[in-house]
C-alpha cells in the first residue's frame, strides 16, 4: 500500500474508537487499525464505556462488537447514532445474522462478521464513513426531524434505482443526486423524488 492509500495521508488520521469485550480481539483490532494509519483514541469493554468515550472524544469512527456486557452494542450504536457522533462498524458472529438487521435499523453504517482480517475490516470502514457522509449531507438540508426522515428515504430509494438502472455504485448514485441538485439548485429530496417519479431511464450518468 502506497503512502496515498492510507487514511494517515490525509491531513490528519481518522480517529478511531474501539469497543470489544474480549480483550485479545480488541488488541489485535487496535494493532490492524493502528497499521492501517488510524488513530485509536480510546478502547471500551462494554458498551456504556463505549457511549460514554464516544461522547466525549467525537471520533470520526466506532468500531464495536455487537455483544457488550452492560449495555449491548446495538443499543450503544443506536445512542451513538441518534446524536450523529460517528458512523459505527459493528462486529459480529456467523451465527449472529439476525443481529445484523436489528444494528443496521438501530443505526450501524457496516458490518464485519467475525473472524476477520484487515481486507474485511478496512472496506466497511470505508462504506460505513461513506453512508454517514451521505447522511449528514442530505440531513444538512433540513432542520426538521421528520423531513429529515423522509429525505433519507427518498434519497435512499433513489439510489437503489440509479444503481439498478445506470449500473452505478452507491457513492456513485448518491453523487449523482448530490450534482444534479447542484446544477439544479434543488434540494437532493427534490431530486431523489424526480428519479422516483420518472425512473431512472431519465438520468444520465455523469
Amino acid at each position: 500500500m502506497t503512502s496515498a492509500d492510507t487514511p494517515a495521508s490525509e491531513t490528519a488520521p481518522t480517529r478511531v474508537v474501539v469497543a470489544e469485550d474480549e480483550a485479545l480481539i480488541r488488541l489485535d483490532l487496535v494493532e490492524m487499525l493502528t497499521e492501517e494509519g488510524y488513530d485509536v483514541v480510546g478502547q471500551a469493554g462494554d458498551g456504556e464505556a463505549a457511549v460514554e468515550l464516544t461522547t466525549e472524544l467525537r471520533p470520526d469512527l466506532v468500531v464495536m462488537d455487537v455483544k457488550m456486557p452492560k449495555l449491548d452494542g446495538i443499543s450503544a450504536a443506536e445512542k451513538i447514532a441518534t446524536e450523529r457522533i460517528a458512523p459505527v462498524v459493528m462486529l459480529t458472529a456467523f451465527s449472529q445474522r439476525e443481529l445484523v438487521d436489528r444494528a443496521r435499523a438501530a443505526g450501524a453504517m457496516a458490518y464485519v462478521v467475525k473472524p476477520f482480517g484487515k481486507a474485511d475490516l478496512i472496506p466497511a470502514i470505508e462504506i460505513a464513513r461513506a453512508r454517514f457522509a451521505e447522511i449528514s449531507a442530505v440531513e444538512a438540508e433540513v432542520s426538521d426531524l421528520t423531513e429529515r426522515l423522509e429525505s433519507r428515504k427518498a434519497v435512499d430509494r433513489a439510489k437503489g434505482m440509479l444503481q439498478t438502472g445506470l449500473g452505478l455504485s452507491e457513492p456513485e448514485a448518491f453523487r449523482w443526486i448530490q450534482k444534479t441538485a447542484m446544477d439544479l439548485r434543488k434540494s437532493m429530496r427534490e431530486v431523489a423524488e424526480g428519479v422516483i417519479e420518472h425512473g431512472a431511464g431519465g438520468a444520465k450518468k455523469k
